[in-house]
């Protein structure tokens, strides 16, 4: 195990005997998909692509891609941003 490896075993660790949700922790993003109209996303790093076809999200652990039709950014702030449209996928690619 090297020592990125035992850091975040360790993190994980604490996030749970704190009762911390490991997303903060670990700064991952917290997805929430509701159907395939919309995606709510917490903890983003940014847009790095905006087509109506394709949205892809920097994220700490690399970039989150969602592919679809007439896919549209309702609202953005510096930590959530909310998607429409027919969602047809979420790839995560690191």
């Amino acid at each position: 195990m090297n020592l990125n490896q035992h850091s975040k075993n360790v993190q994980q660790k604490i996030a749970h005997y704190l009762d911390i949700p490991k997303e903060i922790i670990l700064d991952l993003p917290k997805i929430t998909l509701i159907g395939d109209i919309q995606l709510y996303i917490e903890n983003h790093r940014g847009i790095i692509e905006y087509t109506s076809e394709k949205i892809r999200i920097a994220i700490a652990i690399g970039e989150l891609e969602i592919g679809g039709e007439k896919l549209v950014i309702r609202n953005i702030t510096r930590e959530e941003m909310y998607l429409d449209g027919h969602i047809k996928s979420v790839q995560f690619n690191r």
